[in-house]
Parts: C-alpha cells; sequence; structure tokens
C-alpha cells in the first residue's frame, strides 16, 4: 500500500495577505452581520425598485448605433446624410413572380398594392422611394423629334396586352434591368430608403416593429402559389435579429436548470443552493434595472448580457459554497462559518470581480455604440454581483447553514485518496514543470502561427450574423443571382465649391476615378452624375456613341446636368457620389477598394475638389472594419495591463503575475487560431468575447494562487500546498469552469449565429482558461520561482 501525503485539517481562522485588506473586512463584517435582518431588507427594497425599472425597458437597436459615428467615413457620410439616404439604410423588397414574368396584369396590380403598402409603413422615406410604379422612375428615348420621357407604367394602365406591351418595352428603355427589374425579367424591386428619426414624432425607429410590419404587412398579406417575397438590407438583419433574440427565454430557462443540477449535484444542499440562485437572479434583476436607469434598452447584442451575469454570479458562488461547507465541517456554527467564508474570499472574490468589469470596460475604447453598451450593461452586472454575492450571500448562509448531506459529502471527500489531486500536483515538480511548460509553448507557437490568417470583418456574403440557411441570407443570394446592381455599394464623395459638381475638371478626375475602380478586384460596376451626363450628351446628339463622353464646353455639361435626376448630386451641387458596386462586402475586397480609393485621394485631391471616404452600406461596414482593427490592440493591451495590475496589488509579486497571466494569453492566441479555423472575422460581435473570456479567466487564477498560498503561508512545501489547494479550491474551479461553459455552450443551437459563435468561443475559453489556471499555473510558479516569494511577502494577519 502506498504511503499517503498527509492531509492537513483546514484552518479555523482565515488568512489575509495584507495589513490593509484586514482592516477592509474588519469594517465590513460588524455591519453586514451584526444589523443582518436591515441589510436583507435592504436588498428586497432596491430588489423591488429596480424590478420595476425593467418593465420599462424597451428595444433599442438603431442603424447609427451599429456604425462608429465619430471616425471620419461616418462623419462624412453624415454630413450628406439626406441627399445619400437612398445609398444607406436602405430595403430591398424583390417581388418575384413565380408563374411566368413580370409583365401580366395580375402581378403588376400586386406590385402596385405592395408599393402602396410599403409606402404608408412607418420609418419609410417617401420622398425616395423607387418601385415601377413611382413617379421618380422614368425611362428616356431619343427619337427623330428628339428625346421623349415617362413613366415606366402609363398613366391609364387598364392591364390589355398592348398597354403591358408599352410597360416592357419602357423597361427596356429605362435602363433598369439587372436595377430594379431581375435580368430574368421575373422579379422587379421595390427600394425604401429609411429615416432612423419620425420628422412628426422625432422618435427612432423601432426596427422590431418595422421588420414585423414587413412580414405582416407585406410577406404573409401577399405572398402566395404565385407570389414570392424578397426582403433585404440593415433594417431586416437587426429585425431578424431581434426575433430570433425573443427566444432568448428559452436559452435562460436551460442556463437556469443548469446551474440548479450543478449546484445541487456539487453541494448536495438544497438550502445553499437556493440561495445561491436566487442572489444571482437578483444580480440580473439590478443589472437590468440599473441599465433601464441609464436610459439604454435592449439591443440583439446587450441582451446576452444576462446571461453572463447569472452565469459569473452561479460560478463565483461555488466558492461560497465551497467554503462554507468546508468551515462547517471543521466545526464552526453557521454564523461563525459564514463570518470565516467572508474573511475568506471577500477580497480574491472582489479582486477577480473587478478583473471581470474591467474586461468589459475595455470594450470601451470601440466607438461603436452597440459594443459600448454592451460594455456599460456587463460592467453593471459583474459590479452588482460584488454586492449580492459578496454581501447578501454569505449573510443568508449564515441563517440556512449547510444539509447534512452536504457535511456528509464533505466528510467523504476528506477521507478520500484524491488520486486525481495527488496526480495532478505532480506540475509543481521541477521536472514535470519544464515539460508543462514546454507543451505551452509549443501550444502558443501553433496557435500563433495560425492565429496569423485571422481577417477583420466579414468572410461569408449575405448577413454573417444570421445562419446560411436563415430566411433573409436565402433571399439576399436570390437577390445578388437575379439582379446585376450589387446590394454591397461603396461611395466616394467628391466635394467641389457650389454650383462646380459638373464642371469639366471634376468630370475628367471622377472619370479617371471610375475607371481605376472598375479595374480593380471585387468592383463590378460604377455610377455617378457623368454616367448620365455622358448618356444625355449622346442621346442630344442623334444617340450617336461617339457623343457619349464628357465635354469641356460648358453650356453642353448644364444641359445634360439639368436633364438628369437630382439624387446624383446635392442641392448646390457641391458634391458628387461616385458609386462602387462591389462583388461583396468581404473584408480582402472593402480593404483594397478602401487602399485604392485613398491612393486616389491624396493624389488627386486639391482646393478646388476632395474626394473623401466613404458611404454605402459598404463604406460604412469598411469603416467599422478600420475601427475594430485599431482597438484590437489597444483593447487587448489596456485588459491585459490594467488586469495585471490587479493580480500584482493582491498578490505583489510579479513572478504571480506572470503565471497567473500567461496562461490568459496563450488561450487567448488559441481563440484567435480557432477563429482563423472556423472562418469567423473579428467584427463587432466577435470582438468581445476576447475580452470577456481574459476578465472571466483570471478569476480562476486568483482563486487559485490565493488559496495556494494560503497553504505555503503555513509552512507546506510547494506540492503539498498544490495538494491541499486541489481538494479544496480546485474542485469549485473545475465546477465553475465546466458551470460557465455549459451555460453558453447552449447558444450554439440559437438562430442567431453571431450568438453561437460566441457561445461556442467563450465556451472553448472558459474551459480552456479552467485547464490553464489548474495545470499550468502552478507549473508556472514552481519555475519561476514565485512560491519563495510567496512566503518572503507581507506577513500574513489573522482574521
Amino acid at each position: 500500500m502506498s504511503r499517503k501525503m498527509p492531509l492537513p485539517r483546514p484552518p479555523v481562522q482565515a488568512v489575509v495577505h495584507h495589513e490593509n485588506v484586514g482592516r477592509v473586512e474588519r469594517l465590513f463584517e460588524p455591519i453586514l452581520f451584526g444589523h443582518r435582518l436591515k441589510v436583507i431588507l435592504f436588498f428586497v427594497l432596491v430588489s423591488v425598485l429596480l424590478g420595476f425599472q425593467i418593465l420599462k425597458l424597451k428595444s433599442d437597436a438603431s442603424f447609427q448605433n451599429m456604425i462608429p459615428a465619430s471616425h471620419p467615413y461616418i462623419a462624412n457620410y453624415l454630413k450628406y446624410e439626406n441627399e445619400l439616404r437612398p445609398l444607406g439604410n436602405v430595403v430591398r423588397i424583390a417581388v418575384e413572380n413565380k408563374r411566368g414574368d413580370i409583365y401580366s396584369q395580375d402581378y403588376l396590380d400586386t406590385l402596385r398594392k405592395i408599393t402602396d403598402e410599403v409606402f404608408y409603413i412607418p420609418g419609410v422615406d417617401r420622398s425616395n422611394m423607387r418601385s415601377l410604379w413611382t413617379p421618380n422612375v422614368m425611362w428616356f428615348e431619343v427619337t427623330e423629334e428628339g428625346m421623349t420621357a415617362g413613366h415606366i407604367v402609363p398613366d391609364g394602365f387598364d392591364g390589355s396586352p398592348d398597354k403591358l406591351e408599352q410597360v416592357k418595352t419602357n423597361v427596356v428603355r429605362s435602363g433598369q434591368i439587372g436595377n430594379l427589374v431581375a435580368n430574368d425579367h421575373r422579379s422587379t424591386i421595390i427600394m425604401a430608403p429609411l429615416l432612423e428619426l419620425d420628422p412628426q414624432t422625432g422618435e427612432k425607429l423601432d426596427y422590431g416593429q418595422f421588420s414585423d410590419r414587413l412580414e405582416r404587412l407585406i410577406r404573409q398579406k401577399y405572398e402566395n402559389g404565385g407570389i414570392k417575397i424578397h426582403v433585404t438590407g440593415f433594417a431586416k438583419v437587426v429585425g431578424d435579429l431581434i426575433h430570433g433574440a425573443r427566444a432568448i427565454g428559452l436559452f435562460f430557462a436551460i442556463t437556469f436548470v443548469l446551474a440548479c443540477v450543478l449546484l445541487y449535484a456539487y453541494s448536495r444542499c438544497l438550502r445553499s443552493t437556493a440561495v445561491t440562485i436566487l442572489c444571482c437572479s437578483l444580480a440580473v434583476i439590478w443589472q437590468m434595472g440599473i441599465v433601464s436607469l441609464l436610459g439604454f434598452g435592449m439591443n440583439p447584442y446587450s441582451i446576452l448580457i444576462p446571461f453572463l451575469t447569472f452565469a459569473i454570479g452561479v460560478s463565483h458562488a461555488v466558492q461560497n459554497i465551497n467554503t462554507m461547507a468546508s468551515e462547517v465541517h471543521g466545526g464552526r456554527s453557521n454564523m461563525a462559518a459564514a463570518k470565516a467564508t467572508f474573511r475568506l474570499l471577500f477580497i480574491p472574490g472582489s479582486v477577480a470581480l473587478l478583473c471581470d468589469v474591467v474586461g468589459f470596460s475595455t470594450l470601451m475604447v470601440i466607438d461603436i455604440g452597440v459594443i459600448r453598451e454592451l460594455a456599460i450593461g456587463a460592467s453593471v452586472g459583474v459590479f452588482v454581483i460584488i454586492f449580492t454575492k459578496m454581501f447578501l450571500l454569505p449573510i443568508l448562509m449564515s441563517y440556512v447553514g449547510v444539509s447534512p448531506a452536504c457535511l456528509r459529502k464533505q466528510e467523504r471527500k476528506a477521507r478520500s485518496a484524491h488520486r486525481v489531486a495527488r496526480t495532478l500536483s505532480r506540475v509543481t515538480e521541477p521536472r514535470v514543470a519544464r515539460v508543462v511548460a514546454l507543451i505551452a509553448l509549443v501550444i502558443l507557437g501553433v496557435a500563433w502561427t495560425c492565429s496569423r490568417d485571422l481577417k477583420i470583418g466579414d468572410l461569408d456574403p449575405g448577413a454573417p450574423e444570421l445562419r446560411s440557411t436563415s430566411r433573409y441570407n436565402r433571399d439576399n443570394a436570390y437577390t445578388v443571382a437575379h439582379y446585376s446592381s450589387s446590394p454591397d455599394v461603396f461611395v466616394v464623395m467628391v466635394t467641389t465649391r457650389p454650383g462646380e459638381c459638373a464642371s469639366y475638371p471634376v468630370a475628367a478626375a471622377v472619370e479617371r476615378l471610375q475607371w481605376e475602380m472598375e479595374n480593380l478586384p471585387g468592383v463590378e460596376s460604377t455610377v455617378s452624375l457623368f454616367t448620365g451626363m455622358k448618356k444625355m450628351i449622346a442621346a442630344s446628339n442623334g444617340g450617336n456613341l461617339k457623343w457619349s463622353a464628357i465635354s469641356r464646353d460648358r453650356y453642353i455639361s448644364n444641359e445634360a446636368h439639368r436633364s438628369l435626376p437630382s439624387d446624383l448630386n446635392n442641392n448646390d451641387c457641391s458634391m458628387v457620389p461616385v458609386m462602387l458596386s462591389l462583388s461583396d462586402h468581404k473584408a480582402a475586397t472593402l480593404s483594397r477598394v478602401v487602399q485604392a480609393a485613398e491612393k486616389f485621394s491624396a493624389e488627386h485631391s486639391n482646393q478646388d475638389m476632395r474626394f473623401v471616404l466613404a458611404a454605402g452600406n459598404a463604406g460604412i461596414e469598411a469603416a467599422t472594419n478600420i475601427v475594430i482593427k485599431q482597438a484590437e490592440v489597444q483593447m487587448l493591451l489596456l485588459v491585459y495591463g490594467i488586469v495585471a495590475l490587479l493580480v500584482w496589488w493582491e498578490f505583489r509579486s510579479w513572478r504571480v503575475t506572470v503565471a497567473v497571466m500567461l496562461p490568459l494569453y496563450i488561450t487567448s492566441v488559441l481563440c484567435e487560431a480557432i477563429m482563423a479555423k472556423l472562418g469567423l472575422g473579428v467584427k463587432v460581435a466577435t470582438l468581445p468575447v476576447i475580452a470577456l473570456g481574459v476578465g472571466i479567466g483570471v478569476d480562476y487564477g486568483i482563486y487559485i494562487y490565493n488559496r495556494l498560498e494560503h497553504y505555503l503561508d503555513r509552512g507546506h512545501t510547494l506540492k503539498q500546498a498544490y495538494f491541499e489547494t486541489l481538494k479544496t479550491t480546485g474542485t469549485a474551479i473545475a465546477v465553475t469552469g465546466v458551470m460557465l461553459a455549459l451555460g453558453v455552450a447552449t447558444w450554439v443551437f440559437s438562430d442567431i449565429k453571431f450568438q453561437a459563435d460566441m457561445g461556442l468561443l467563450l465556451a472553448f475559453m472558459f474551459l480552456w482558461n479552467m485547464v490553464g489556471a489548474i495545470v499550468m499555473l502552478p507549473a508556472l510558479v514552481s519555475l519561476l520561482g514565485a512560491s519563495g516569494a510567496a512566503r518572503t511577502s507581507t506577513p500574513a494577519v489573522s482574521g
């Protein structure tokens, strides 16, 4: 029979590492435990008040909140927002005839009804709406008698064969084939630009309600065996995200049940499980209530925060249950055990939660509204856990204690051989520690190599926030396949002195820009004011294509300019948009276009004419990618720097700080490598994962080393101290990692792809951070000599 390592009994007194820490604990302990009922009443009143605030929470998804509002590209776009609205936040409704082409009375009557329905939906910019039935869509033709023009659907249309043939002729003459009319003539598009604010009430556009109206008034009302509706655009993406998020209650219920089951399985104590779940639920109520008080709403990104708040609260509370059971098993009363638990966990728990707050709050450096709201909401959620978990839970535990079944399990744990803990404690042996460190370095090297393929932005066509099989992405695929005009438009704005936008120098430079852009991979076509002017000049000269060119004669240019629609320049003729239709909005395509356009602007801009970027949905996407790329490094430096400072403040040792932080860095690089292999780009939906993983992952290391240092201070060797740590805190850490991972892993089944991606990545980071804390941290402590530093640090002060 092998000789077993001695199993020292847990200490009766909690040990605190710094004198100031002891003072903080002694300050709070008599207040909390000397006035328990008053403290409980305070928590009840605050919870009721904040619970009423939750009723005021509303959906708050907006176009401007999803873009980096202070970026120069967006500032340029907003300066000309009214003129560029048809190129920005636009909904495209493709009405497909399943039984033939569009030249039938039934189809055109249906198209007219749908056009009228869309026209009266609140939020639609009616003056810029375009359809075959709207008066701003016309045809032009050069005849022997001069130029003629008219509406595509002629006045007095009665559906007769002659009128239908006239519509067909007008469509061909209008040049709308591939734009508003499908290349196969089996569908047409209704383009509806949107107003972010209602001009009458000033209220923000409710994207969830707008999407529901599209479904109810358009798709459900008119889609049948002969007609099929395809809807694309930013508003529909957000609407579908909001609709998918409505199933969030199911995932929360699953997380709630999983937490209850795992907590009970771990503790075998119904009463401690109940009060723990109660405190974590109160944290969610406080978080949502405070967010409402701050004036924020719920959007498809921030709606995930209550999940994280609840899961983080439960994972931290595992330490309370574990410590409370250990103290009661050691012979203390419920009150004495609760006080000891408070003294032992207050500082490491608070520091760990502050690290979580830092991880979330560093997202504030990203100048995108939804990410900043996510950062604020998540930081608030973690911060309130400090109150519900650190203050309220110990008080409630002082009343309920732990069950006899929990004590029996504690007794079995004390008598167990702890073979797994004994095996894992060998990682502190120098030889094994060197092997672990070598393996970690190999993993880091492989992950770093793979992570070099990580891209910024979207890597898939359509809306990557939704699954490829979603109705939106199927609708988008139909539109791309049947229309020549791409839904991805990048706009370069050419600014001049008022009245000079159609002058020859501007025309020559814009034509040069169009030529260079059209020869760039990823750009399918370009359109500007001068594209139409050349056609009008040719039309004014008998349709001779030799005249299809810009003219130095100002009178000819002015005449051609006056004949064109006013949406090709702004009111005082000081800005001309150049529209680039892109093959997609993938990161590589946008990067090429931005580089080429910026280079052209630098070479050709002067005091009379400037080429400024960017507008259109692709231009806004490019600006978002730029902001994320710039903020990624800054965010990582901040989160690692501030978390490292907090760890150093807690343990006062650079060696310990390195041992705690290095596994987190390896996990971050591994996460980036997995993203690269799975084809996930760094974007609004995935960037927060890295900060969340670091902030939450450091909790494991803090709890592990806090208890390890406790046993080292009692004179144990490093191996003995880590063995004892694994028997107590190590088990709780393993349960915590599994609990967090399972809580977010349920997101994988969400209809919202970005939520599924976040769930997958967070589950990996939570589990791998747990492995890093249990295996890598003690090995690094051994190699760096951090255990010696711990014994020579500030003397312990008994609580």
